[in-house]
């Protein structure tokens, strides 16, 4: 590999044989030139910082975020392949309980965040470049999609880009490996209750229906459901994460969602205004009981097995 192709920042290894030379997502300069130099000053960040009453350093920065790798079942053994690592918010809640973790992103800039919060652990390399051009000679244990799916016409060049997003990923997964998928629920309870679509940014979207301009697509659980099982997977089971899977206090499960007291707080999209309608929590107490509160949770985390052969 010429030398140009890769980069080392501290420990962590940056892959560039598939980059094209031009970031294809940012969080804009400003931002990420921000969050650049805080993760590479001293530590201490990760637990409190003055800028994360910023949304942007917030969402990217506090490891309130790892929490959705809480349900994983990782093993030591494992070799993970993380799609859409971005700033590497959920690599840090993965590396140090498997073997290897290798992150594709779409950023150059992105990944640099990411190598220099974790350039202290040596079993982290970050292939930088899009999902559909990376040659994946190898198949992983675990794959995880956290908050990546909905971006799939992204990643996926074709006329069905999610169904052939999942597609690619089960060829890349061992027999009997697992995929981790986090997503927003279309049909969240939040979103009834008048919080803004969160790649939108305009109420009731996803439940009136994305227009053609939207370049990003949320599912119903059955509808998710449904993807996974035409991919191939099997034994799928669904976590609840609330408010939602990007900063979750609390994750309920299959076996417990319909009698939990479910109690979070309600208002945590804290980039933007929320046009409150009625108590989230209140519509959750009301529906004790029922199959409908797994219909309306405000985000999933699914595990998916590729069967052995």
């Amino acid at each position: 590999m010429a030398a140009d192709k890769e980069e080392y920042i501290g420990k962590v290894r940056l892959n560039y044989t598939w980059y094209k030379g031009s970031d294809l997502y940012s969080d804009g300069d400003e931002v990420e030139d921000r969050l650049l130099s805080i993760v590479s000053g001293d530590g201490g960040w990760e637990y409190c910082h003055k800028d994360m009453s910023d949304w942007p350093v917030l969402y990217h920065l506090s490891r309130q975020r790892e929490n959705i790798c809480l349900p994983m079942d990782l093993r030591p053994e494992d070799e993970v392949l993380e799609i859409g690592a971005g700033m590497g918010a959920v690599t840090g809640g993965v590396a140090p309980y498997v073997k290897k973790v290798d992150c594709i992103e779409l950023s150059r800039r992105r990944s640099l965040i990411n190598a220099t919060r974790h350039r202290n652990m040596d079993n982290i390399e970050i292939i930088v470049g899009n999902f559909q051009d990376i040659e994946i000679g190898k198949q992983y244990d675990v794959v995880t999609l956290i908050g990546v799916l909905e971006y799939g016409c992204y990643y996926i060049d074709s006329e069905t880009p999610y169904a052939d997003f999942l597609d690619k990923v089960f060829r890349v997964l061992k027999p009997g490996g697992r995929l981790y998928v986090a997503i927003e629920n279309k049909l969240g309870m939040k979103y009834f209750s008048g919080s803004h679509e969160d790649h939108v940014s305009e109420p009731f979207v996803g439940i009136e229906g994305y227009r053609p301009g939207d370049h990003v697509r949320t599912f119903t659980r059955s509808e998710l459901k449904g993807m996974l099982e035409v991919a191939g997977f099997r034994d799928i089971y669904f976590y609840y994460p609330f408010p939602d899977y990007k900063l979750p206090v609390v994750i309920y499960s299959d076996d417990n969602i319909k009698d939990a007291e479910i109690e979070y707080p309600e208002y945590a999209n804290y980039d933007q205004d929320v046009m409150a309608l009625f108590s989230q929590n209140k519509a959750f107490a009301g529906l004790r009981g029922t199959e409908e509160r797994a219909a309306f949770a405000n985000s999933f985390l699914v595990e998916a097995v590729k069967e052995a052969e």
